[in-house]
């Protein structure tokens, strides 16, 4: 499925009003992220219907899009702030009803890999699945950047250490992450992190290839 199996008038306004939200937010948050948000979302819809899941391709597009909106307000409760926008924004009733409106603002605060309760829909794990494109070499470097981001005066060894110390917690053998298909193209790809995770070696080493030059930008 591709965005142009989604409704022109909702795919128009989310480009013209919602991805440049986007624009304005941390390195591993930009539109480049929300569009691959949309694309992994579109493609889990894909297996789901040929399985015969009854899914709505346009509330998986809108809830992708929507999902770290709530960015504008900070990281800490931005899942919270993305429902509320959600909510808020009366353009969506336009292509929805307000059942479906209020299943998708669930969805968006459903989505963190670090929630202590599964997701309440379908559409909640489709986005919570999709918003995690597991490359190794792409989860290091957004990772790098965060940090960079957000703990500026730390040294370049205390954002090694910080960088072992998240990829631990969320992509270890015992991170919190969670894969919600069974057939999820994420999951050869969380076992190839896990490998490069259990190699220090090689860790320390993609991470010495990257940092100097996420540190210029």
């Amino acid at each position: 499925m591709n965005t142009h199996d989604i409704n022109p008038e909702l795919r128009a306004y989310v480009e013209q009003s919602i991805l440049p939200l986007y624009d304005g937010f941390d390195a591993a948050h930009q539109r480049e992220h929300a569009l691959m948000v949309i694309g992994q979302s579109l493609a889990i819809i894909d297996d789901l219907r040929s399985q015969g899941e009854p899914v709505d391709p346009d509330m998986a597009y809108a809830t992708a899009a929507y999902h770290d909106t709530g960015l504008t307000e900070g990281r800490a409760t931005h899942h919270l702030a993305s429902g509320r926008i959600v909510r808020a924004d009366s353009r969506l009733r336009q292509w929805f009803t307000a059942g479906q409106i209020e299943t998708m603002a669930q969805a968006v605060e459903d989505h963190r890999a670090s929630a202590t309760t599964p997701p309440r829909s379908i559409y909640g794990r489709i986005v919570a699945e999709a918003d995690r494109m597991i490359d190794p070499e792409l989860v290091v470097q957004r990772t790098i950047q965060y940090g960079l981001d957000h703990y500026p005066g730390l040294s370049r060894e205390e954002h090694y250490r910080r960088t072992v110390a998240h990829l631990h917690e969320k992509y270890g053998r015992q991170g919190y992450l969670k894969l919600w298909f069974a057939n999820s193209p994420n999951a050869p790809r969380l076992e190839r992190l896990r490998q490069l995770i259990d190699q220090p070696t090689a860790l320390r080493a993609l991470f010495d290839q990257q940092y100097p030059a996420l540190m210029k930008q």
